[in-house]
C-alpha cells in the first residue's frame, strides 16, 4: 500500500469512526485499521481500568483457541505499562530485548518487532494500540509510526465521543432508578406512614369509643389497599414480562417500552396475529432471541433505529429484529467473538425445529430472522 492509498484509507476510516457511538465497535475498527496500515501480523488495543489492568482488551491476528489458552488479560506492566505512564510512541525491533520486558505467558505467540501508540484526548490516555511482528520486514518503520499516529489522532475523538455517549446512557439508567426511588418515597412511603398513624389512632381509642375505632379501622383498611395498589404498580414496572401468562406479543411490548425509556434509540414494534399462541416453549425461546438481538443492536451496533416485527399464523412464527447500525463481518465474528450470542440464538432456533438467519455486513446494519413452524 503506497502513501496515497494509506491516506485515502485513513480518510475512509475517519469517516467510518464518526458514525460509531459505541466504544467497543470504535476500538475494533481502529484495531483492524492499524493492523492493516502498518502491515502487522498481530494487533491489540487496550483500555486501562486505572487499577493496574485493562477494562477492555481486544486482539486481532490471535485465533480464539490461542486466546483462550493464554488465559487472563494482561496487566499494565512492562512495556505496556510504560506506554500508559509516559504516553509516547514506542517502536523497537525486538521487544524481548528491552529491559522493561518481563515474559510472555504460556501459549502466547512469539512477537519481536513492536510498535505501541497511545490514543490520547485532553492529556488522558483513553486506550493504547499495540502492533507486533511486521509482515515481510524485520521491524516497523518511521512511516508506519507516522501513519498509525495519524490514525490514533482521529481515533481519540471517536473514542471520547463513544465513551461520553455510553456514560450518558448509564446516567439515563441511574435517572430511571432515581425516579423509582422518588416514586417509592412520594407514594408508598407516605401511604405506609399514614397507615401507621391510623393504626396508632385505632389502638388509642380501643375500648373507649367504638364509633371512632370503627372509623380508624376503616381508614387503616383504605390506606392498606392504597399502599398495595401503589406497590403493585411499581413492581409491574420492574418485573420482567411473563410470556407464559401474557403471550409473546404482550411481553415484547413491555420489553420495548422499557428499552425506549432507558435508551435514546427509537424502537418500532409491529405485531400480526397476536391472538394466535404458537405454544409456550416457542414463545419463551423467541423472546430470548429477541432480547439477545436487541441487546446486540443497543450495546454493539450503535444503531440509530431498531425495528421488530412479529407475525404468527397457522404455518408458524416469524420474528425479525432489524437495526441500522454498524453491521459486522459475520464469519469473522462467529470465529472469534464470545459476546454476541449468535451461536446460542441459532441453537435455540434449531432446537425448535426452525431456522435463525443473520443478514449483515460491515456498515450495512443487521437483521436477525427467526422462523419456527407451529405444531399441527
Amino acid at each position: 500500500m503506497d502513501e496515497a492509498e494509506k491516506l485515502r484509507r485513513l480518510l475512509e476510516i475517519a469517516l467510518a469512526l464518526g458514525a460509531e457511538r459505541r466504544t467497543e465497535p470504535v476500538l475494533r475498527r481502529i484495531l483492524e485499521a492499524a493492523r492493516e496500515l502498518a502491515g502487522a501480523r498481530y494487533a491489540a488495543v487496550g483500555v486501562p481500568d486505572g487499577d493496574g489492568g485493562f477494562a477492555l482488551f481486544l486482539t486481532s491476528g490471535v485465533d480464539a483457541e490461542t486466546w483462550d489458552a493464554i488465559g487472563a488479560l494482561p496487566r499494565t506492566h512492562g512495556v505496556l505499562g510504560a506506554l500508559l505512564r509516559s504516553p509516547e510512541v514506542i517502536r523497537m525491533p525486538d521487544i524481548t530485548a528491552d529491559p522493561r520486558f518481563g515474559w510472555y505467558p504460556a501459549h502466547h505467540p512469539d512477537m519481536r518487532s513492536f510498535l505501541g501508540v497511545p490514543i490520547v484526548a485532553g492529556g488522558e490516555v483513553l486506550a493504547e494500540l499495540y502492533l507486533a511482528e511486521k509482515i515481510d520486514a524485520p521491524e516497523f518503520t518511521g512511516e508506519d509510526e507516522r501513519v498509525v499516529g495519524m490514525l490514533a489522532a482521529h481515533a481519540a475523538l471517536a473514542v471520547a465521543t463513544a465513551q461520553r455517549t455510553e456514560r450518558a446512557r448509564e446516567l439515563s439508567v441511574a435517572a430511571e432508578r432515581n425516579r423509582l426511588a422518588r416514586d417509592l418515597h412520594d407514594s408508598v412511603t407516605q401511604t405506609v406512614f399514614s397507615l401507621s398513624l391510623a393504626a396508632e389512632s385505632a389502638a388509642a381509642v380501643q375500648g373507649s369509643d367504638p364509633a371512632k375505632l370503627a372509623d380508624q379501622l376503616d381508614r387503616v383498611r383504605l390506606l392498606a389497599g392504597t399502599a398495595l395498589t401503589e406497590l403493585r404498580s411499581l413492581v409491574e414496572t420492574l418485573r420482567p414480562p411473563d410470556v407464559d401468562a401474557e403471550g409473546l406479543a404482550a411481553a415484547l411490548r413491555k420489553r420495548v417500552a422499557l428499552l425506549r425509556r432507558v435508551h435514546d434509540v427509537p424502537i418500532d414494534l409491529s405485531v400480526r396475529g397476536a391472538a394466535r399462541r404458537p405454544g409456550a416453549t416457542i414463545e419463551r425461546e423467541a423472546l430470548r432471541v429477541a432480547n439477545e438481538a436487541l441487546a446486540n443492536a443497543l450495546q454493539h451496533a450503535g444503531a440509530s433505529r431498531i425495528a421488530i416485527a412479529l407475525a404468527v399464523d397457522a404455518a408458524g412464527l416469524r420474528l425479525t429484529v432489524t437495526d441500522d447500525g454498524a453491521g459486522f463481518d459475520l464469519p469473522e465474528v462467529l470465529r472469534s467473538s464470545r459476546r454476541l450470542g449468535l451461536t446460542s440464538m441459532r441453537e435455540r432456533g434449531q432446537a425448535l425445529g426452525g431456522n435463525l438467519r443473520v443478514d449483515t455486513a460491515p456498515g450495512a446494519g443487521t437483521t436477525v430472522t427467526l422462523e419456527v413452524p407451529c405444531a399441527s
